[in-house]
């Protein structure tokens, strides 16, 4: 069981750290619809493809971040029963979703979208859209989100088990640290405050 929790430990590391950066996926994307909103406005033109990477860099924030999401709790759940049951039964119920539900689904999704992705890959596939970008790329985030997703999944697995046997603390106890967003939040901010000393320098 140790040797299962060393590689718990290694995906939500792994996971953590594909939070902190990912969440610049978003700013990326509302940076974009910006400018492109200011350009179509002040110079009455615009491109298809300013909109399609505002949808692929949506796309890999939401799928690639599931994983993350997964290992901060904040998942929807139905909590006004789970609460009201004792903290094995919790537990319990997160390890049979996680057998019967969470495993299957990811790799259905898994078995279907990699030949998807490298057929689109092979035959370099491109939008519809006039100006439109290549589709593969967005099509790759989506076995490898849920493929993120079906690891954190076996990581909360383990951890389950362990705290069930007595090994681990309660893994479902949230603890008191920065969300992505107020990291990237503290990231702007401090390169804000550099970037005003260099001027007054």
């Amino acid at each position: 069981m140790q040797a299962l929790l060393r590689l718990s430990r290694g995906v939500d590391w792994l996971t953590s750290q594909i939070g902190k950066y990912i969440v610049w996926l978003i700013l990326a994307s509302t940076v974009i619809s910006g400018l492109n909103a200011i350009v179509r406005k002040v110079f009455n033109t615009s491109s298809n493809a300013f909109l399609e990477v505002q949808w692929y860099l949506f796309a890999a924030s939401f799928l690639i971040a599931a994983g993350y999401t997964l290992l901060n709790g904040e998942h929807v759940k139905i909590d006004v029963i789970s609460s009201r049951l004792s903290k094995r039964a919790q537990i319990g119920i997160d390890i049979f979703g996680f057998v019967c539900f969470l495993t299957p689904m990811c790799l259905a999704v898994l078995w279907y979208s990699v030949p998807f992705f490298l057929r689109a890959y092979a035959s370099g596939e491109m939008s519809n859209n006039a100006g439109g970008l290549v589709r593969w790329p967005v099509y790759l985030v989506l076995p490898l989100g849920f493929g993120l997703l079906l690891l954190q999944g076996w990581s909360e697995l383990i951890k389950r088990i362990a705290f069930l046997q007595g090994l681990i603390e309660d893994p479902t106890v949230k603890k008191h640290e920065k969300s992505a967003e107020e990291e990237l939040a503290e990231s702007i901010r401090r390169m804000a405050e550099a970037a005003n000393s260099g001027h007054k320098n």
